[in-house]
């Protein structure tokens, strides 16, 4: 059984994530340690599979600690120092649900998560009732609040002069990110900020589609920027003054040669993902740091890697994918409410046009190629030769699909979709159109000729 996907546990909460399955899986994660702190987000169906969880956690042995209704950064924080349980769907739609797992504010890496299906697929059993964990509730919002506050004055300053809107998403950035950018001085205005499980203002995950009366509402009024946020808060998307998307990867970009220039260490390592842009690379080797790549859904396992293999010098500054950061000094843990406290004091340092001036953004699209389940393999296999061999110019990386980089620092990306019957596309160039055209044809002729 393969229930863990880049994201932990995710499905319909009445086919997929159910009660019983979050009642197995609680069970045979109790066998990991001796305390899990388990929370929620505000889906409908979070209380049912949250007591769930915590009777299989509890039958198997462990103490329970419940913090309720949290953003999912805020679990993770809680979890320091033991585990933790996540009942969280993030961005998908009401209907679903899911698990993640943590140690110590780490997501479970792909061994941990591998033990966990082992025991739900043996059956792993309660223990003997005399040794039955016993359940206490604590408050965690308050102090994971107050830290944020204190890290981003620490590393960067306040928010004072500065006006932002902030769409909530009717989820769990409703009692974080308002309250955290209110602390350090900045005049907020929240849109869909009560937490309600049916997302009635907008779809859970803030694309630009989604995010349109935000964008509106921002270039309508006097605003430095905007942000939006999924429904657990660990990701977010920024809004520029005149409304308009500033793109992930040079959000990624900002964030990562801020970090790097605040590092002491000879060696600054910022760990990211395939799919994000060599704008990345060029900014971080501006200020003397190296990229460190890593499958999508692994920040947590890059980062331990590179700890491991590094020297005395090495320093993680900061690790991320689009949308999703690993604030490294602050926590181990993915986290838009930090992200968005640590992007409104920098804006409000410098403005958003100055850390953006210095950023190369060349164009960029995404597109899937359809591709049935069964020849996404075959298909990988041709494409590791055939993409070089048709892009000759270009270096080669076949480490998480294949990725082509150009000396114009022009790049493409294909890889397999995890969830979808698709093969993706990513490119990054000043003829982006052209680019994405050679490289589909190639991706077409490859699924044709392995059907």
């Amino acid at each position: 059984m393969e229930l863990f996907g880049t994201a932990g546990i995710r499905g319909d909460a009445t086919t997929a994530v159910t009660p019983s399955l979050a009642l197995a899986v609680g069970r045979a994660a109790a066998v990991d340690g001796e305390t899990f702190v388990v929370g929620r987000d505000g889906r409908e169906t979070g209380p049912a599979l949250a007591a769930a969880v915590e009777a299989g956690i509890a039958s198997g042995g462990a103490e329970v600690v419940r913090v309720g209704r949290v953003p999912t950064p805020a679990l993770a924080y809680a979890s320091r120092g033991r585990r933790g349980v996540m009942v969280t769907a993030s961005h998908n739609p009401p209907q679903d649900n899911g698990l993640k797992l943590f140690v110590d504010g780490t997501e479970y890496d792909r061994t941990a998560e591998e033990a966990v299906e082992s025991r739900v697929d043996g059956g792993t059993g309660p223990t003997d009732w005399s040794a039955w964990g016993d359940s206490t509730r604590e408050e965690v919002l308050d102090d994971y609040r107050d830290t944020i506050v204190e890290y981003t004055r620490r590393v960067v300053g306040d928010c004072e002069n500065t006006k932002v809107a902030v769409d909530c998403g009717n989820g769990m950035a409703s009692v974080a990110t308002p309250q955290v950018l209110r602390a350090l001085g900045a005049d907020v205005v929240a849109l869909n900020a009560n937490v309600d499980g049916h997302f009635p203002g907008r779809e859970s995950k803030p694309t630009p589609e989604s995010l349109e009366d935000l964008r509106a509402f921002v270039a309508d009024g006097d605003f430095e920027f905007g942000i939006g946020h999924d429904g657990d808060a660990d990701r977010i998307v920024v809004v520029d003054e005149e409304g308009e998307i500033v793109h992930e990867d040079t959000i990624l970009a900002m964030l990562a040669g801020f970090y790097t220039r605040q590092s002491d260490a000879a060696d600054p390592v910022v760990v990211t993902t395939p799919n994000a842009s060599a704008r990345i690379d060029e900014h971080v080797e501006t200020h003397d740091g190296r990229i460190e790549r890593v499958r999508l859904g692994a920040l947590h396992e890059g980062v331990a890697a590179v700890r491991d293999t590094g020297t005395a010098d090495t320093d993680v500054v900061f690790a991320a994918e689009p949308w999703k950061h690993v604030h490294t000094g602050f926590g181990p843990w993915i986290d838009g409410v930090t992200s968005a406290a640590v992007v409104g004091a920098l804006i409000a340092r410098d403005g958003l046009a100055e850390l953006r001036a210095p950023i190369a953004e060349r164009p960029y699209r995404k597109v899937s190629v359809d591709c049935p389940d069964d020849r996404k393999g075959p298909t990988m296999d041709v494409l590791e030769s055939r993409l070089p061999e048709s892009f000759p110019e270009a270096s080669v990386d076949t480490e998480y699909g294949v990725r082509l980089t150009f000396d114009d620092a022009s790049w493409t990306l294909v890889r397999p979709s995890g969830t979808e019957p698709y093969v993706r596309i990513y490119a990054e160039s000043d003829d982006v159109e052209a680019l994405v055209g050679d490289v589909r044809e190639v991706v077409v002729e490859a699924i044709d000729d392995v059907s």
